[in-house]
């Protein structure tokens, strides 16, 4: 069950800078879920997992391809590694659950926002293309531990809630190391 979490965890942060975009973000293209700051229903967090799993995986294939960095490109395997088991776990939880027959997840293709952030990514390169990368996590992370956290608690779908539970501190985990990221790669 424990490496049910890392893959999930990496499937969500994915797509969260743009699916799970919160009301602190003042750009006026900004796309927010309904995610309250006590609540995500299912459908939000059914249809957000799957975006956000195949940012996460294709951002990362970029980092493994375009990053000097051994430090990045490690990080970057890890989060491929992580999304890729994460997809499964939540395909899982979705055969399981009591409230998601009725719910389509979202295809493996990338929400406008999220196929400009990883059009940013591409045209990046050197120290700007690390900078970027890490960045883009670090959001990515911030929202999916708060969408995650958030369905834990008050989901009203069994299976899904238990998965969002187990995988909450593997996104914890990689939100901390991409802060480390962060700090060793500034300015």
């Amino acid at each position: 069950m424990r490496t049910l979490l890392p893959l999930a965890a990496v499937a969500l942060l994915a797509g969260a800078p743009a699916a799970l975009a919160q009301s602190d973000d003042a750009s006026p293209d900004a796309v927010g879920p309904m995610v309250t700051e006590n609540k995500v229903d299912t459908q939000t967090f059914v249809s957000t997992v799957p975006n956000a799993n195949e940012f996460e995986i294709q951002s990362s294939k970029l980092a493994q391809e375009k990053s000097s960095s051994a430090d990045v490109k490690a990080f970057a395997g890890q989060m491929i590694a992580d999304h890729t088991k994460a997809g499964e776990d939540f395909k899982a939880a979705m055969s399981q659950g009591q409230t998601t027959a009725s719910i389509k997840p979202a295809g493996p293709a990338l929400q406008p926002k999220e196929q400009h952030l990883l059009g940013e990514l591409k045209s990046a390169s050197g120290k700007d293309f690390d900078q970027k990368y890490i960045r883009m996590q670090l959001d990515a992370h911030k929202d999916a531990v708060a969408l995650f956290s958030t369905y834990a608690k008050s989901g009203d779908d069994p299976a899904m809630k238990e998965f969002a539970k187990k995988t909450l501190p593997v996104l914890k985990m990689h939100e901390k190391h991409a802060k480390e990221l962060a700090v060793a790669h500034q300015g």
